[in-house]
């Protein structure tokens, strides 16, 4: 994904012509300030009285911050051609080392990409020898050998490092973090990763680009881990750069990963525009990212218990393994745990056991199982889950596995169950990610019914009144404890429920007022403390 240029065109139009360099040079003044529309615009009008390749170029990168993926590449190779035409070298070497970037992670096209990256690699070879350590910083982000990438991204590193090119050196950094985390040296990796976040972010480098594209691969790889948490933070450490040149995460996949931090940090509206735009970005053009895109949707339109909503928007994407999670939840919500263990066995049977960005896959299919009446497979998924997570020191993927397994042991064990329960309660509170703590109280809830009943009461309240702030539907949480029938609103009131003051999900009871019911054996709260 990143784009290895340090053709440093913000510095002005070099050999443009004089009648134009004003503006051309008000368009690179409006990038620096992050007005993204002023320098298209500033761009544009230089373009309707001469094709300047310097005006093309600034285009190219004005459109990719506004999301302008044809413009953005139509652009970019028009500039290249012109700058190869007037015999710049340098700049037509940084626009073809651009589309290496633009073609790899925005269009999912490895061949448009390496073939871009050949023809860069003979200019600069024949030509700018000094353009070498981006070069080599392209071909680590090209080549699918973590191994390589990582010695590729060494070297790539040292060149920035030697030259004060720190924009090169702090993303050649992040790519070896990178490669070090695809090798399974997580913490390594990690490490490398935060390192080049703290200075693209502090203001060393002098390009907003690679801000925005050290930003956006770090969501990919703490997705990749399964390190929502450490993602969040870098988001909020994002917050002055995005209040100033806007959204960082520029590519459909980056985006919805952005999308799955919000929706688990509880900012749901904020969420559902992003994976909205991802889907739109990513439609007709690249599977893989849309079909990521789409499944995220889905999983929060059943958090909001909007089934027919998550099954419209799973049209066209249900045979990606990228979006299996949301398949299979949905054949949960649905009463069909065989069909939802069905999608999870094709998924988990398609990628690796050790990869740690199939923790929920693999919680949710011992929730399939625990459905199916095989709470003991489920425990012994529990169990895989807390030792990946322990080996990995990842405290989500510890907390999954410590709710499944509580879960699990449920029917048979309520002592171990709750303390499971709560182990997995105290790392998503403490990770702020309210849906999944919510989840687990209520869980807790329906477990300590028949015992602490008082206990359970508070839980199952704590973890009603989340859900009404987070506005999702009761009725569409695991281990939601309101009975469900055909034909039937599943949250009808009953007489001795807690109001919940809001419409029902069921299009079976549209406008009647939706109810919340505490588990069974837990103590209602009397009228007077209502």
């Amino acid at each position: 994904m990143p784009v290895w240029d340090d053709a440093d065109v913000s510095e002005g139009p070099g050999a443009a012509s004089s009648a134009v360099e004003g503006q051309v040079g008000a368009g690179f003044q409006a990038m620096a300030a992050g007005d993204w529309p002023g320098a298209r615009d500033a761009f544009s009008a230089v373009l309707e009285v001469a094709e300047v390749p310097e005006a093309l170029f600034g285009l190219a990168n004005a459109l990719f911050w506004l999301g302008d993926l044809a413009g953005t590449i139509a652009s970019c190779e028009k500039a290249y051609a012109g700058f190869r035409r007037r015999g710049d070298a340098m700049l037509a070497a940084g626009a073809a080392l651009s589309l290496v970037g633009y073609n790899k992670g925005y269009l999912g096209n490895t061949a448009a990409a390496r073939g871009w990256l050949s023809r860069a690699a003979r200019i600069i070879g024949d030509e700018v020898p000094e353009l070498r350590g981006e070069l080599l910083g392209a071909t680590a982000y090209v080549t699918d050998d973590p191994v390589r990438s990582e010695a590729l991204a060494r070297q790539a590193a040292e060149i920035g490092r030697a030259n004060g090119n720190v924009d090169l050196e702090l993303m050649a950094m992040h790519a070896v973090g990178t490669a070090l985390v695809q090798q399974g040296r997580i913490e390594e990796g990690m490490s490398l990763l935060d390192e080049a976040m703290a200075g693209v972010i502090g203001g060393e480098c002098g390009n907003p680009l690679t801000v925005a594209q050290v930003s956006c691969m770090t969501m990919v790889v703490c997705g990749s881990c399964f390190d929502l948490e450490r993602a969040a933070q870098w988001v909020q450490s994002l917050q002055g750069f995005i209040d100033r040149y806007g959204c960082p995460f520029l590519y459909a996949e980056c985006r919805t990963y952005y999308g799955r931090v919000l929706f688990e940090n509880g900012d749901w509206g904020a969420a559902e525009a992003l994976l909205i735009d991802a889907i739109s970005m990513s439609q007709g053009v690249f599977q893989a990212p849309h079909a990521f895109a789409s499944g995220t949707l889905a999983e929060l339109r059943l958090a909001q218990g909007r089934v027919e909503e998550a099954v419209r928007v799973l049209r066209g994407v249900e045979g990606r393994e990228e979006a299996a999670a949301a398949v299979a939840s949905v054949h949960l919500q649905q009463g069909e745990p065989s069909a939802a263990a069905a999608v999870l066995r094709r998924r988990l049977a398609a990628t690796s056991p050790d990869r740690l960005d199939v923790a929920a896959v693999i919680e949710l299919f011992g929730e399939a199982e625990i459905a199916l009446h095989d709470s003991g497979a489920a425990i012994a998924r529990g169990r895989a889950l807390i030792t990946l997570g322990a080996v990995h020191n990842c405290d989500l993927i510890v907390a999954y596995g410590e709710r499944l397994l509580g879960h699990a042991l449920a029917a048979t064990d309520v002592p171990a169950a709750c303390a499971h329960l709560e182990t997995a309660l105290a790392a998503f509170v403490h990770a702020g990610i309210p849906y999944r703590a919510a989840q687990t109280r209520l869980l807790l809830a329906q477990v300590l019914g028949h015992g602490d009943r008082e206990v359970a009461g508070a839980e199952a309240r704590a973890a009603l009144s989340a859900f009404e702030d987070l506005g999702c539907s009761p009725c569409s949480v695991k281990g939601c404890p309101i009975p469900r029938s055909p034909g039937a609103c599943s949250c009808r009131a009953r007489r001795s429920s807690i109001t919940w003051r809001a419409s029902c999900p069921s299009s079976a009871c549209a406008g009647v007022p939706r109810q919340r019911r505490l588990p069974r054996g837990v103590p209602e709260k009397s009228a007077r403390d209502r």
